[in-house]
């Protein structure tokens, strides 16, 4: 059987920033650290920093008062960062560089007097904490046709940003029915999409013209991960999404020569390697990586955890 690995895949650099911050904050402060959320949406991921120390809630309401406290890498809407700061909870922000940017942009927007328009998913939490940074209220839409149901104050005074984990292409019919109905519509520029999410998709895209069925390694609440499955059924290629190796069915590979093999953002690679361990076991298999992406992007962490010298600022985890 061949095996053949989408490039790139796996871990994006907010991921690995977020993961990195926790594993950081536990060597600097000791455990318990505390974190609001998941830090990403992979239960592995999770077991192994809880394994390690960190505590995961939901609510900041659930941490002691001045505990050291990670905001995960969705994001958070502005009052729970002023909830954290009125408990003196020491906070350290995981959130993904490329989400805060979305926040920038929707705030720059109000600033112009633009209502704003959020293409994204409802219940999502990088979609809660950016509507909840945003000052006068967003309008949430995700498909085409809630489009036509908007009630605009003015038209002309109107702009839409997204969620970062839809790509060019999940996005594009929204907004060009968008456009179509308010042409003075304003946005952000292709090249603020999110990089890892259109990889991955571009990558299973590619993938699915060289095999016969794809394994997504990916939790089922990771919105990226459940994205890649669709892109490959999409293609006509069937696709199952899996967390590891042990929820695969080897029913999936009857009559299947070549086996492709992706995984979300939030998903590490060693997941990878134990599903393809897992495949030599029902039989010999061939693995190689289809050409792709090389990605080289990294981004900085919070001064508090990289100057030794350092405090955690209580609101907003730079150095003090």
């Amino acid at each position: 059987m061949q095996v053949i690995l989408a490039q790139p895949r796996g871990f994006c650099a907010g991921v690995e920033r977020a993961i990195e911050i926790v594993n950081m904050a536990l060597d600097k402060f000791g455990s318990p650290v505390y974190v609001r959320h998941e830090i990403v949406h992979n239960p592995h991921v999770v077991k192994q920093l809880a394994d390690k120390g960190a505590i995961f809630v939901e609510e900041t309401d659930e941490i002691p008062a001045g505990a050291v406290t990670i905001f995960s890498a969705h994001g958070v809407a502005e009052e729970v960062e002023n909830h954290a700061k009125r408990r003196g909870l020491q906070v350290i922000d995981a959130t993904c560089p490329l989400v805060s940017k979305v926040h920038t942009e929707g705030q720059r927007y109000v600033k112009q007097g633009l209502e704003i328009i959020l293409i994204g998913h409802e219940g999502h939490p990088e979609v809660e904490g950016t509507m909840g940074r945003i000052p006068g209220g967003v309008h949430l839409i995700s498909e085409v046709e809630d489009v036509a149901k908007l009630q605009i104050k003015d038209p002309n005074k109107l702009a839409y940003i997204t969620q970062t984990t839809l790509s060019v292409d999940d996005t594009k019919q929204v907004i060009d029915a968008l456009k179509a109905r308010f042409p003075n519509i304003v946005g952000p520029a292709t090249k603020d999409i999110c990089y890892a999410t259109q990889n991955r998709q571009g990558a299973v895209r590619e993938l699915v013209k060289h095999v016969d069925v794809v394994l997504v390694i990916g939790a089922h609440n990771s919105s990226n991960s459940k994205r890649l499955q669709e892109c490959a059924v999409e293609e006509g290629v069937p696709a199952y999404l899996i967390e590891d190796a042990s929820h695969l069915q080897i029913e999936w590979l009857a009559g299947k020569e070549r086996v492709g093999i992706t995984a979300g953002a939030s998903a590490p690679e060693d997941l990878v390697q134990g599903l393809i361990a897992r495949l030599r076991e029902i039989e010999p298999i061939d693995v190689s990586i289809l050409p792709g992406v090389e990605e080289n992007v990294h981004f900085r962490l919070p001064l508090s955890l990289t100057k030794a010298e350092s405090r955690v600022n209580t609101t907003t985890g730079s150095a003090a």
